[in-house]
């Protein structure tokens, strides 16, 4: 496999990483608990989802041929709390994450250099991809602290839980050396 091809496989594979993160945590929590503001300040986590899915709605939606701040985004409107129900916050994920996923699986290792736009600044499509794969860990880390925080004792950690890393790598290190990849179900089960 070329670097190229490599390099797309893997950021799709990390992206599907950070979508299961992100639905693992809001499968913990209560409906009502996806709404939950601290202050004035701070989102909920439902908030956070209809910024997540208005961004990639709007940089994958046409990336290569349209600028990725697009004329129909409203993102003052993203952080607006006015999601009505649980079906309604995974809708919206949904759609966003399929958008994103749509357009990388149609992308081409050769287009990988070419120019795009986001707010008409030229990026090439490596740097735009890079770009979004700092930013949606950045925010499905905010819904995973926040549920964390939500939940208290009753939270089923999404890595090693705390103090039960010596266990977890006595586990790995038993096992012959491997190359980590999704199965093909696993990757059923994120989609």
């Amino acid at each position: 496999m070329k670097a190229d091809e490599s390099y797309l496989e893997s950021v799709k594979k990390q992206f599907l990483y950070y979508k299961m993160l992100g639905e693992k945590a809001i499968d913990q929590l209560e409906p009502e608990q996806l709404f939950v503001s601290f202050n004035d300040d701070t989102n909920s986590i439902a908030t956070i989802i209809k910024h997540i899915s208005g961004n990639m709605l709007s940089r994958w939606t046409d990336f290569l041929t349209s600028d990725g701040e697009k004329e129909w985004r409203n993102r003052d409107a993203e952080f607006e709390n006015d999601i009505q129900s649980k079906e309604e916050v995974l809708y919206i994920w949904n759609k966003g994450w399929n958008c994103l996923e749509n357009a990388l699986e149609n992308l081409k290792a050769d287009q990988l250099s070419d120019i795009i736009y986001i707010r008409n600044e030229g990026h090439t499509v490596i740097e735009a991809i890079n770009r979004q794969l700092a930013h949606y860990p950045y925010h499905v880390g905010q819904i995973v602290f926040y549920a964390k925080q939500l939940k208290n004792s009753e939270w089923n950690s999404l890595s090693i839980p705390k103090n039960k890393s010596g266990n977890y790598n006595a586990e790995k290190f038993a096992k012959e050396k491997e190359i980590k990849n999704f199965t093909d179900d696993e990757l059923k089960r994120l989609k």
